[in-house]
């Protein structure tokens, strides 16, 4: 017997948030289509059935798409058929709020004509059988982006599914990396710079790590450090933050920075199963 999909249908009022919404689930593992033509219903679901790369899927249908809006029932057939579970959200926005974002963003609403004010009255009108069926409504009249997708992350039960850790070695001399969201300053430990058998080597090598890593001030560091992120790392993963880029500086970037980066990968090897290493100005 075919397993069962979880599918989302995301609809509701335009410019309440929908591609905001369907980006939340996306990041925790749902395989997204936005503005499906509801006519490819029918394909997309006998495909569902056997594609393991639609176990989860989010489809976000609105008025767009003319036969998804006038046919309510006939779609809902469709997306409930093998069994399927099928939870609705439908987002909906205060009049007021809708039309300041459509006059923010300068985008054309669906059903402008003659107006803005008119094309959302139609549109009410016309999902009004959806919003009627829907598992959850959110209204996103008071919600920030960011609020949003914490919303839609509680609501559906959703998680993410792991946080990508980089951790990016550099020197201050030649700039802090852009991307860096978590940044500790190295430049206290023992320079192997002023050390002529090392100067002219990297982190990488095992008598510059050595050096760097052995010694007191190096390992009290790392000893701190270690249960900050290991707390650090879950509650951005519970944030909603997809990405967490650390950065670890000292002068030049190719001794002390490098030694203690590759150490804490090592360290946080356990912490999550997306961790990525740079070393920006090693040579």
């Amino acid at each position: 017997m075919p397993d069962t999909r979880k599918i989302i249908l995301l609809t509701g009022m335009s410019g309440a948030g929908k591609t905001t919404a369907a980006k939340a689930l996306e990041d925790t593992g749902y395989y997204c289509i936005d503005n499906l033509p509801s006519s490819l219903l029918p394909a997309l679901m006998a495909d569902a059935v056997s594609n393991p790369n639609l176990a989860r899927l989010a489809l976000v249908m609105d008025s767009r798409d003319r036969d998804f809006a006038t046919s309510p029932q006939q779609v809902l057939t469709q997306l409930k058929s093998a069994g399927h579970h099928l939870t609705i959200i439908f987002l909906d926005a205060d009049d007021a709020v809708l039309l300041r974002r459509y006059s923010e963003m300068r985008r054309r609403h669906p059903f402008a004509s003659p107006s803005v004010r008119a094309g959302i009255q139609a549109e009410r009108v016309m999902l009004a059988k959806f919003k009627a069926q829907a598992d959850l409504i959110i209204d996103t009249s008071r919600l920030t982006p960011h609020g949003l997708r914490s919303e839609m992350l509680r609501d559906t039960g959703a998680t993410r599914q792991s946080l990508q850790v980089g951790l990016v070695s550099f020197g201050f001399k030649h700039g802090v990396p852009q991307e860096v969201d978590v940044l500790f300053d190295v430049r206290f430990l023992p320079n192997p710079y002023f050390v002529p058998e090392l100067k002219s080597l990297t982190g990488i090598d095992p008598s510059v790590a050595s050096y760097v890593l052995d010694s007191a001030q190096a390992q009290e560091f790392l000893d701190r450090l270690l249960p900050l992120l290991q707390f650090l790392i879950p509650q951005y993963l519970k944030e909603g933050k997809a990405y967490l880029t650390i950065g670890i500086g000292c002068t030049g970037g190719q001794h002390r920075s490098v030694a203690i980066t590759e150490q804490l990968r090592v360290l946080l090897l356990d912490q999550t199963d997306t961790l990525s290493i740079t070393h920006r100005d090693m040579p």
